[in-house]
Formats: structure tokens, C-alpha cells, sequence
């Protein structure tokens, strides 16, 4: 049997369900079977909980796009793990499951200074954060960097890829108690009102997660060749609530750019879906090297029991997280 937390309702957190299933014990030559300890929690799952995800499944699906667990069992063709492996994994969607079955390539091994609860915490921030400041921005030593988005789990790898290549970093929250914990990382913290009248400006990169009139307001701040990456649609969210109206608005407000003004302007814009990249295997064996290589980490914020999976929906929709927030599963 798997235990698995169901959408089959759109709306509020305690509309999420947990439900029993059978489970095929059968497995391909490719796959890889895991006992799932703990399941990432991320804005997306969110989103789609209260329909306003496009590329969601049909109802009733199971939300969640990481996790990290110990391999139980593998299929007959897999060499690179091994019953009792621990590892973590990219799921494009499924991943709210205490049991699950991958194929090998969507498995990453944790590396041994990496815990189960690191590694849950790590698949899509990373990912993020790594194609958006790396691909996208290409950033380098001395550049300005904006993040809107600082206290979340994007933000804290956000955060150490900047300081690894050299630049200097602005973080936004809009928590005031929050600023404290962006500026141990050594970033220039305001609150989202505070940076209004800071007076800081020509950026190199601005990552974006709210959307709506901020990309203008972001756009004008960028320096010759800036470059403006958007991840989310934030503001058109409030404490988890389903308001059409308000996700309509900030859509409407979201800026055309026409390509004779960026090319008058020398800037540039783009907009990023991780989800779009969970499904593609050579791009995933690229991430997966740049992850081993790297030595940076996540930071987990809070670990709610598989049962609690409402209250940790509500910590994170009413902007209480820093850092990641996770599920844990009993084995």
C-alpha cells in the first residue's frame, strides 16, 4: 500500500487528503523504488492546490515535485544504487507519497555530509536558483544582484551562488523579523516597503518571484545588459486564498516588453519553470553534476508530521518559513 496527500478539490489547505492505495510491487528495468522520509513542500504546490497551476494535472493528482528517502529496491538494468542507498529525488508532480517509484535517471545518491532532510530540500531550489543565476544571469564577480525572494528556499542557494562567484547581493522579504536571517548570509536585507526608498538601483541580475507591476518596477532598475529573470507569480496570491480577482490583476499588470525597447534599452528578460526541466533528461544529468559538484546547502526551516500536511500548507502561504519547509514520513 502507499500513502499519498490528494488535491481532489481546489481551495484551502484542509481540502488536502490522505488517502491509501494499492501499489504495483513490479518494476521495470529502469526503475528505482524508494521509502520516501521526507517530501519538499514549495509556493507551487500552493498554486495548484487552489487551481490556478496551468500545468497541473487533472483533479484528483498528488502535488509535490522533490523528495528524498532509502532505495528498497531497483530494477534489473540499474547499476548506479542499491537497496539501502540514501537519495533524493526530482518528481514532476507525485512526490506528497510516504512510497514511490522513479526510473534511475530521476535519482540523485546523497552525498554523506547531506541528511534526508537536506537533500528533500534541495532538488527544485537548487535547480532554480542554479539555472536562473547561472544560465539566465550568467553572473560573475563584481555584479549587483536583486532578490525578491530571499528567505525562501531558492533565495538561501541563491544567496551562496552569489557570494561563491563575487557579487554583491540586495534580499527582500517582506517580514521585517526576516531581515536578520537574510544578512547572515551576507546580504543587504530590506523589507519589500523599506526598498522602495533605499535608493538602490543599477542591477546586473533581478530574480523575480512576484510578478505583476514589481517586474516594471524591477525592470527599470537594471543596468546596461541587465538582465530580469521572473520565477512566480506571488502577488497575486494572499495567505492561500482562491481570489480570482487578485490573480487576474496582477496577470493584467504583468508588462508586454516589446523587443524595440529592450533593444533600445540593451536588457533582457526571461521567465523560468522549473517544472519544465524535471521531465528532460539530459538537462537533469547536467543540474545533477553542477549539484555534486557544489558544496553549498539548503536551510530547513520546519519539518511538519505527513498527517499535518494542512498546517504546513498554512505556514508557508501565510509567509511564517524561512528557508525550506518539509513533510515527514514514518518508516
Amino acid at each position: 500500500m502507499q500513502k499519498a496527500i490528494l488535491i481532489d478539490e481546489y481551495g484551502d489547505a484542509q481540502n488536502l487528503k490522505t488517502i491509501d492505495r494499492e501499489m504495483s510491487q513490479d518494476l521495470k528495468p529502469n526503475d528505482v523504488r524508494v521509502e520516501v522520509h521526507y517530501s519538499g513542500i514549495n509556493y507551487a504546490d500552493v498554486v495548484m492546490r487552489i487551481g490556478f497551476y496551468r500545468d497541473a494535472p487533472p483533479k484528483p493528482f498528488v502535488p509535490g515535485y522533490e523528495l528524498s528517502g532509502v532505495v528498497s529496491a531497483v530494477g534489473s538494468d540499474v547499476t548506479r544504487f542499491k537497496a539501502g542507498d540514501r537519495v533524493m529525488a526530482g518528481t514532476k508532480f507525485g512526490g506528497y507519497v510516504d512510497t514511490i517509484v522513479l526510473e534511475d535517471w530521476q535519482v540523485i545518491k546523497l552525498p554523506e555530509q547531506i541528511s534526508l532532510e537536506e537533500g528533500a530540500a534541495t532538488p527544485v531550489n537548487f535547480i532554480t536558483a542554479y539555472v536562473a543565476l547561472h544560465e539566465f544571469g550568467r553572473i560573475r564577480k563584481g555584479d549587483k544582484i536583486l532578490l525578491d525572494c530571499a528567505t525562501g528556499g531558492v533565495g538561501v542557494f541563491a544567496m551562496q551562488m552569489a557570494a561563491q562567484v563575487g557579487a554583491t547581493v540586495v534580499g527582500l522579504t517582506s517580514t521585517p523579523g526576516k531581515k536578520a536571517f537574510i544578512e547572515q548570509y551576507g546580504v543587504t536585507a530590506y523589507t519589500h516597503e523599506e526598498f522602495k526608498n533605499s535608493g538602490e538601483d543599477q542591477f546586473d541580475f533581478i530574480l523575480n518571484s512576484s510578478g505583476g507591476q514589481s517586474l516594471k518596477d524591477h525592470y527599470e532598475l537594471l543596468n546596461k545588459a541587465g538582465k530580469l529573470c521572473c520565477i512566480g507569480l506571488q502577488s497575486g496570491i494572499k495567505d492561500g486564498k482562491r481570489n480570482i480577482f487578485r490573480f487576474l490583476k496582477t496577470a493584467i499588470q504583468m508588462p508586454k516588453f516589446s523587443m524595440i525597447k529592450l533593444t533600445m534599452d540593451s536588457r533582457m528578460v526571461s521567465g523560468f519553470n522549473a517544472l519544465k526541466f524535471f521531465d528532460d533528461e539530459t538537462w537533469m544529468r547536467r543540474i545533477i553534476t553542477r549539484l555534486e559538484e557544489n558544496q553549498i546547502k539548503p536551510f530547513v526551516g520546519k519539518v511538519f508530521d505527513a498527517t499535518n500536511v494542512s498546517d504546513a500548507h498554512r505556514f508557508l502561504e501565510t509567509k511564517q518559513a524561512k528557508g525550506k519547509v518539509l513533510l515527514k514520513w514514518h518508516h
